[in-house]
């Protein structure tokens, strides 16, 4: 092919170690590869609904997005992060050798503890708790989440005696542990340890350089687990392994297992069959688990109230929330309300010649009570692109846009002409940027356009994580209360105001909503 194939990828650590091996074996066939990172579904565009086009794997969505919308040619995936049903229009091109698919325990001191009674395990993973307490119910399992390594770290800082991870996840990136045993008794999670690329179907040129590096016997292993996972109904939140191989007298094995989440009970299946009359043995594995009691083990599962995991503080659309798995329990309402102020006629009769605007919501407040026409702005300063993009709708360009107030404050101090500024703002503002312009001699006028009232939300002790779109939320939030939690913050001013009060405080890569999601289904990650 003559042209740059763009392959894309998540930009995590592992994400990347496996799209450079891809893009290695293109290079090898004489295949020129351009590697893509993909940071937010929230960043693309895409004018059908996600839900039409049958989106539902929450670690490729922003890929599959991006090829659908031809920003990149071919996507990379830990192929057990893919959804046995793939959405309209893409493929599976390849699947390469797959790696070590055990999963390993990483311990400290030693391993006496596999012998006594009380032990602490680590894992984010259903499929791993269920089968440990299965083996170990007298230990306690507790949830690990993050990256590898955030997991890894929190195996040092915390009391535990180990924690669980994939071995080809840490063999990929180098990450070795002093003590680690592999779990070989444990079945893993289906397509563990192989990695996928997905194709445009109508892309003939793409999936044939694909099925170059395609290995044929990992693909017949991985699709009769992935069968065996679709029949079951199984997604994050069934406790369900499964492991296929090809012995050395060519014939197909698997071993599926479906657990309930507390691992008391277990029903597994072994069947085998000639390479060549394998083509049943997921569905017939599959289908031998439910026969045996598996249908209601099932239910089961699917009876099982989950506890809420997670508060927005913002209410989240129905498209918002599906971007979350299926584990993961979201619950949203409005923290702060937003009342738009009668601004008195002669504040905004006079031509204005520095105008700051800080949120969406004094642009909306301002429309609410005058028109664009009666606004006489020769310059306008803003913070966020969202808002830039709602003054730019209705008043006009934007001289210069900051990430922050306090980036704003900054270059206001350097670049601006002129000795005083109108700050359009809230009853509830920060004082960062009018005090910085202050110490500079600069006048400040400020204008309340719209006022912020606190709703007092409670939230369950039960929930882990809050997600923050403004100071203004955490104020609220804290009424009524405790900053025991982890705060997913939108961006640097909220997350500089949440570390006033939370100790553990995560900051999205992009200001927007579906960034701050990203965030959280990273470190939900298993």
């Amino acid at each position: 092919m003559s042209k740059v194939i763009r392959l894309g990828t998540r930009d995590s650590q592992l994400a990347l170690w496996q799209a450079n091996t891809v893009k290695d074996q293109l290079k090898a066939l004489g295949h020129k590869v351009q590697v893509v990172t993909i940071k937010s579904a929230g960043d693309l565009n895409l004018e059908q609904p996600l839900y039409e086009i049958g989106i539902s794997g929450v670690f490729t969505k922003a890929l599959d997005i991006a090829m659908l919308n031809g920003d990149i040619d071919i996507a990379v995936h830990s192929m057990k992060d893919v959804p046995t049903a793939l959405p309209k229009g893409i493929v599976q091109a390849a699947v390469l050798e797959r790696a070590n698919f055990l999963d390993i325990l990483a311990f400290k001191d030693n391993e006496e503890f596999l012998g006594q009674k009380e032990a602490i395990i680590a894992t984010g993973s259903l499929r791993r708790k269920a089968q440990w307490l299965n083996r170990y119910p007298t230990h306690t399992v507790v949830d690990l989440r993050g990256n590898i390594n955030s997991r890894m770290q929190k195996l040092y800082d915390n009391n535990w005696n180990g924690a669980i991870f994939a071995a080809a996840g840490l063999e990929r990136i180098g990450l070795e542990h002093e003590h680690t045993i592999g779990l070989t008794w444990m079945v893993p999670a289906p397509a563990q340890g192989a990695i996928m690329v997905a194709a445009l179907e109508a892309d003939e040129e793409l999936r044939a350089i694909c099925a170059e590096i395609n290995h044929e016997r990992t693909a017949i292993c991985v699709k009769q687990e992935r069968e065996f996972l679709r029949i079951l109904e199984g997604g994050c939140s069934a406790p369900i392994g499964a492991l296929t191989y090809i012995n050395n007298e060519d014939e197909v094995v698997i071993k599926g297992v479906l657990l309930t989440i507390d691992g008391t009970k277990k029903l597994e299946a072994s069947i085998t069959a000639k390479l060549g009359k394998h083509e049943n043995l997921g569905l017939d594995c599959a289908n031998s688990i439910l026969a045996r009691g598996g249908k209601r083990l099932m239910s089961e599962l699917q009876s099982v109230p989950l506890s809420t995991q997670l508060f927005s503080t913002k209410k989240l659309t129905e498209d918002q929330l599906r971007l979350f798995p299926l584990n993961i329990q979201v619950k949203s309402e409005d923290f702060i309300k937003i009342n738009p102020t009668r601004i008195a006629p002669n504040a905004l009769k006079n031509e204005l010649e520095n105008v700051i605007i800080t949120s969406k919501n004094a642009v909306e407040s301002l429309l609410t009570h005058t028109t664009a026409s009666q606004l006489k702005f020769r310059k306008i300063y803003c913070v966020g692109r969202k808002t830039k993009r709602l003054i730019e709708q209705n008043f006009g360009a934007v001289t210069y846009t900051a990430s922050s107030a306090k980036k704003l404050a900054e270059h206001l101090v350097e670049f601006m002409e002129g000795t005083e500024v109108t700050y359009l703002c809230g009853n509830l503002r920060l004082d960062d940027l009018p005090n910085k312009l202050r110490e500079h001699n600069i006048t400040v006028h400020e204008i309340e356009t719209y006022k912020t009232k606190y709703s007092k939300i409670e939230v369950a002790d039960s929930v882990e994580g809050v997600l923050f779109f403004s100071p203004s939320a955490i104020d609220s939030y804290l009424q009524i209360n405790n900053p025991n939690k982890i705060a997913y913050c939108i961006g640097e001013t909220t997350a500089t105001h949440a570390r006033k009060s939370f100790k553990d405080v995560r900051v999205a890569k992009m200001p927007s909503v579906e960034s701050v999601i990203d965030l959280v289904n990273e470190n939900y990650s298993a």
